[in-house]
């Protein structure tokens, strides 16, 4: 195989065994091995990144998706406010979760296999969670609370929890889980 020297793939010629690792190029009826870089001086092809941006429906704590997304993958991390407008976190360095309004939250990511499959996967939890979480209605501070009125708050925060651990749980009376 001959290397031209022109090119940064062709800089050492690779001893016998080795890999060479570049794209592979047709162009009329000759192939070449180029180095990505070398795509654009080489050919009339060129290469772009994309920046993909959607924003999903969310009504519930943006506190809790994040925690959530921690219990199940590896690498989650807070951004401070200085680089996002609002609430926002990282996931796997590749994924951007930011918090827009009280019903939406927007996903950031540049287009490749890896992004996609993380976003995938932070998209299924987020309908995931949309779907099972029953809303509990905070009640105000100012309100008076019989007894009755707190045992039925504590039953909706135990069944969302039932439900946010076990699936669908059915209700029936306290005691006859």
């Amino acid at each position: 195989m001959y290397f031209n020297s022109e090119k940064r793939l062709a800089e050492k010629t690779p001893e016998v065994g080795e890999t060479v690792i570049g794209l592979l190029v047709k162009k009329m009826f000759t192939y070449q091995i180029m180095a990505p870089d070398d795509l654009h001086v080489f050919s009339q092809l060129s290469t772009e990144n994309i920046s993909q941006r959607i924003t999903i429906a969310y009504t519930g704590a943006f506190g809790v998706l994040e925690h959530r997304l921690k219990q199940i993958l590896e690498s989650v991390e807070s951004l401070p406010n200085e680089e996002s407008e609002g609430p926002a976190f990282r996931v796997h360095e590749r994924l951007t979760v930011k918090y827009e309004s009280e019903k939406h939250i927007s996903l950031h990511w540049r287009s490749d296999p890896i992004s996609g499959m993380v976003f995938d996967s932070v998209v299924a939890l987020v309908l995931n969670i949309s779907r099972e979480i029953p809303k509990v209605v905070v009640e105000s501070e100012e309100a008076t609370k019989t007894e009755e009125e707190n045992n039925k708050k504590a039953e909706k925060v135990i069944h969302a929890l039932l439900v946010s651990l076990f699936g669908d749980v059915s209700l029936e009376r306290m005691g006859n889980w």
